[in-house]
């Protein structure tokens, strides 16, 4: 991943709530998804591994994100365990096919969740993180972001 977009996903954790928060997992790995893809076509086995890897840690933080109070998270987690599998198999096997059933069940996830995350007026997860003001000022080529300064960012001497 770029660090454009790790910085990219920094910002959008730092702003959003709990369903908004499982809207990016789902957008990781996706995007993990397509570099697996990418390594697939180049075959670079090691890069293809990388990326599988990666993806399977955004799914272990989805399953750990679950809550089973809701009969609902049992199918989901029924889901997630089908795709850790199929990435597993992917894995071992150095096969693409696997990496697209996955990311057929993923990308329905996403549109379920970023359908819930509208209705979910919730607070930010993060609290006294710092505020990004984009387009504020700009220099020749491009929008320059400023953050604003707090004195207090949870921190406690």
């Amino acid at each position: 991943m770029s660090n454009e977009k790790k910085q990219e996903y920094t910002l959008k954790i730092t702003r959003a709530n709990k369903t908004q928060l499982i809207v990016i997992l789902y957008e990781m790995a996706l995007t993990y998804m397509a570099e697996a893809e990418e390594a697939y076509e180049a075959n670079n086995r090691k890069e293809f591994r990388q990326a599988i890897s990666r993806t399977r840690g955004c799914i272990n933080e989805l399953m750990a994100s679950l809550h089973f109070e809701y009969e609902i998270a049992i199918c989901i987690l029924q889901l997630y365990m089908f795709v850790n599998r199929e990435l597993a198999k992917a894995e071992v096997r150095m096969d693409i096919t696997h990496v697209d059933n996955s990311v057929k069940i993923i990308r329905e996830l996403l549109i379920a969740y970023r359908e819930l995350s509208l209705k979910d007026d919730s607070l930010p997860v993060m609290k006294n993180a710092q505020i990004i003001y984009s387009g504020l000022t700009y220099d020749r080529k491009d929008v320059l972001d400023s953050l604003s300064h707090s004195t207090n960012r949870g921190f406690r001497v």
